[in-house]
C-alpha cells in the first residue's frame, strides 16, 4: 500500500456496499428483492423491474473470462508502469458480470471461458480492488 497510483474509485451511496465489502476481502453483487434479478455495478433501482429494495449477496468469488484485451500502450501515470494489463469481463459464477484485471499469468494465457477466482488488491487502507487471477 501506499505506492498506489492509479486514479482510486470513488464511493457512493449505491456502490458503499460494495466497497466496504472489499475491505473485508469479501466480494458482493446486488440482487433485486422483487424480481430476483442479480446485478452489478451497484445501482439504486433494478434494471429489470425498477424496484428499489435491493439486498446484497455474497458471491463465490469464483467465475470466467466473457471477454478481454490486452492493453499494450497506456502513457497515464500508474498504468504505463504496469504494461501490458488485462482489461476483462468477468461473468461471476452467479450471472452478474463486472470489468475487472485478469493478474497472476501472462497475458497471452488469457482465454474466454478462463476459470477465474477473485483475487484482493488492498490499494489503500480504505480501498481493496478485486482482481481476478486463473484458478488454481
Amino acid at each position: 500500500m501506499g505506492d498506489y497510483k492509479k486514479p482510486l474509485p470513488r464511493m457512493d451511496e449505491e456502490s458503499r456496499g460494495y466497497w466496504e465489502a472489499l475491505v473485508r476481502h469479501e466480494l458482493y453483487f446486488q440482487r433485486c428483492h422483487d424480481c430476483d434479478t442479480n446485478r452489478f455495478p451497484p445501482r439504486a433501482v433494478c434494471p429489470a423491474c425498477l424496484s428499489s429494495a435491493t439486498d446484497w449477496v455474497r458471491a463465490s468469488g469464483r467465475g470466467t473470462v466473457y471477454s478481454f484485451t490486452v492493453t499494450h500502450q497506456n502513457q497515464a501515470p500508474g498504468f504505463r508502469e504496469t504494461l501490458p494489463y488485462v482489461l476483462a469481463v468477468v461473468e461471476l459464477a452467479e450471472g452478474p458480470r463486472m470489468m475487472t484485471n485478469v493478474v497472476g499469468c501472462a497475458p497471452d494465457d488469457v482465454r474466454i471461458g478462463m476459470a477465474v477466482e477473485v483475487e484482493f488488491a488492498d490499494v489503500t487502507s480504505e480501498i481493496t480492488l478485486a482482481t481476478f487471477r486463473p484458478v488454481r
